[in-house]
């Protein structure tokens, strides 16, 4: 691709379209590459401008998907309300809606890869080249997106008060962070299952996995509380 000569923004208008279409390109990337795939270089040639004009919207490839990062919690959490109520029964055991929250965060979260990716690159890689600033700001979003995942938990599971479903919440995004990676196999690991059915057995498979560790979150929080 040519790389379209830079015109200056001359408003914030005009500054807002050209983020906007830099982060689009970036979640069009996401959606063939792995996080660890999207380079700056690649994003900035498919954006059609040099990667220093690019770096004028965004300090960093990071904080490019920080706020992508951001924008996919908040979409699934949109969602995630009308997934709950038609899948838990307000009116079933309380360990009965603990374990069908998990199963309904679980398939949810599987269903995003994407969303999945880029929390397990959060705290190791996304967090690492970017600016005080940029950090605080992603932060501040974190947080609400965590009271919010929080809200829709107590909703369903009303014996958890406000803390202990927080405490539900930001344990959810850690889990599935850890499981997501230990859930995409190298090549080589691959190769190993395939020639050891013994070591086979070591592959999680994410959802299950997910759901069992939600579930038994959830169980620890309620007994606790």
């Amino acid at each position: 691709m040519t790389e379209t000569p830079f015109r200056r923004a001359r408003s914030e208008e005009q500054r807002a379209v050209r983020r906007q279409a830099i982060l689009d390109t970036a979640a069009t990337m996401l959606s063939e590459l792995p996080v660890a795939q999207v380079s700056l270089n690649e994003l900035s040639r498919r954006v059609g401008l040099a990667k220093s004009n690019v770096l004028r919207y965004f300090e960093s490839r990071e904080a490019v998907l920080l706020e992508l990062l951001g924008s996919a919690q908040r979409d699934w959490l949109a969602g995630l309300e009308e997934e709950f109520a038609a899948e838990v029964d307000d009116g079933a055991p309380v360990s009965e809606r603990a374990d069908r929250v998990a199963a309904v965060l679980a398939g949810s979260l599987a269903a995003r890869p994407v969303l999945c990716d880029l929390i397990s690159a959060q705290a190791a890689v996304l967090e690492r080249n970017v600016s005080a600033e940029v950090a605080a700001q992603y932060k501040r979003a974190a947080i609400a997106n965590v009271m919010e995942l929080g809200r829709l938990i107590e909703e369903r599971v009303p014996e958890l008060d406000a803390h202990h479903a927080g405490r539900v919440a930001a344990g959810t995004l850690l889990v599935t962070g850890a499981i997501w990676t230990h859930a995409q196999p190298s090549a080589a690991m691959l190769a190993a299952y395939e020639a050891d059915p013994e070591l086979a057995a070591l592959r999680l498979d994410f959802t299950a996995t997910l759901r069992e560790m939600l579930q038994v979150l959830l169980a620890g929080v309620l007994a606790r509380g």
